[in-house]
C-alpha cells in the first residue's frame, strides 16, 4: 500500500501532524516505536502550554491521543530502522523499514524527537539504573526522603528539581555557570523549596559507589577545588540529542544530528519533512513541536497536490 504520508513518531509533533494530515484528506500511517506521547511521558507538570494553567504530561498525552484518534489513520508500533527511495514518474517514493516490514509513502514526516544527553562523567555508565537516572518523574519515587543531585541548569534540570523537592530530603542542583539558564518562573518556583539548593560554578567530576551510588565528586570551576559529598542518587539533565541516527547521511543534519529544515519543515530531500525536537530549532517546547507538526502536514498536502503521482 502506498500512503500519502508516513509520520515517524507519536509525540506532540507527530500527533498534531496526523490530525492536520487526516483533516486534509490524506491517507496516513503513524509509525511509533513504543507508545504515543514522546518526552511528555517523562514530564510531571506543564504550565506553559496554551490553554492549560497546569496539566501533567500524562494528562496532555491522553488529550492529544484522544483527539488524534478521532481521525482515520493507521498506527503501527515499530521502530523505523532506515529510509530508502525509489523514483516513480520522476518523483521520489519512500520506503521505510521497520521490524520485518517495509512501508511505502509519497512523503515522510520525521517527528522522532530527542533523548537525554549523557554527561560523560566517570561512573555515569557504571551506575546507570543503580543511582543514575535521566528521568526524575520516572524514578523520583525511589528516592523519597533521600539526598539527590541534579546536574544541569536549564528548564529540564529545574523542573526535575521542583518535582524531586516534593519527594526527597535534600535536592542539590549542580550548575557549571554562575546563574541558572531556566526560565525565571521555574527558578522562582524552585527558590520556594527550603530543601533545594543550587551549587553554582561547579561540575560533576565523578559518581562513586559500590553496588549503587553513594557519593559524588564535585569540582569548582573557579577555584579548581574538588570535594566529595554523600549522595543517594544523581539525575542528569544537561540537554538532548536527536533521534536521527537512522537517517544520518540520507538527509542533511547539523553537527549534533538535528535535521536541517526550512520554515515549511522541508528537509534536503524532496517529500521528506521534519518536525519537533528532532529538527534544528531555536526553541524546543511542546507548543513548538505541535506547531511544527501542523506546518509539516500542510506542507505535505501542498507537495502532493503540486506533484503528479499516478
Amino acid at each position: 500500500m502506498l500512503y500519502d504520508t508516513i509520520i515517524l513518531g507519536g509525540g506532540p509533533a507527530g500527533l498534531t501532524a496526523s490530525i492536520y494530515a487526516c483533516r486534509a484528506g490524506l491517507n496516513v500511517m503513524l509509525l511509533e516505536k513504543l507508545f504515543e506521547g514522546g518526552q511528555l511521558a517523562n514530564t510531571h507538570l506543564i504550565d506553559n502550554y496554551p490553554g492549560y494553567h497546569s496539566v501533567t504530561g500524562v494528562e496532555l498525552i491522553e488529550k492529544l491521543t484522544s483527539h488524534a484518534k478521532k481521525y482515520s489513520y493507521q498506527t503501527t508500533y515499530e521502530e523505523a530502522a532506515g529510509i530508502s527511495t525509489d523514483v516513480q514518474n520522476n518523483l521520489n517514493v519512500y520506503s521505510i523499514s521497520a521490524g520485518e516490514e517495509n512501508y511505502t509513502a509519497k512523503t515522510i514526516i520525521i517527528a522522532t524527537g530527542a533523548k537525554p544527553t549523557k554527561l560523560g562523567a566517570k561512573g555515569e555508565d557504571n551506575f546507570a539504573g543503580r543511582g543514575v537516572s535521566y528521568c526524575a518523574t520516572c524514578d523520583g519515587t525511589f528516592y523519597r526522603d533521600k539526598d539527590v543531585y541534579i546536574i544541569g541548569g536549564g528548564n529540564t534540570a529545574v523542573q526535575d528539581a521542583v518535582y524531586l523537592s516534593r519527594l526527597c530530603r535534600k535536592v542539590y542542583v549542580v550548575h557549571r555557570r554562575d546563574r541558572l539558564r531556566a526560565d525565571y518562573n521555574l527558578a522562582d518556583q524552585l527558590s520556594k523549596y527550603t530543601n533545594a539548593e543550587v551549587i553554582f560554578n561547579t561540575v560533576l567530576e565523578e559518581i562513586t559507589g559500590a553496588n549503587s551510588v553513594t557519593g559524588v565528586l564535585l569540582k569548582n570551576v573557579i577555584t579548581k577545588e574538588v570535594i566529595e559529598r554523600r549522595a543517594d542518587g544523581v539525575f542528569i539533565a544537561v540537554g538532548i540529542a536527536p533521534n536521527s541516527e537512522f537517517i544520518r547521511g540520507f538527509i542533511d543534519t547539523d553537527e549534533k544530528g538535528f535535521i536541517i529544515t526550512d520554515s515549511r519543515m522541508h528537509t534536503s530531500m524532496p517529500g521528506v519533512f521534519a518536525a519537533g525536537d528532532v529538527r534544528t530549532s531555536p526553541l524546543r517546547q511542546i507548543v513548538t513541536a505541535a506547531a511544527d507538526g501542523a506546518v509539516a502536514a500542510a506542507a505535505v498536502w501542498e507537495y502532493i497536490e503540486s506533484a503528479n503521482f499516478s
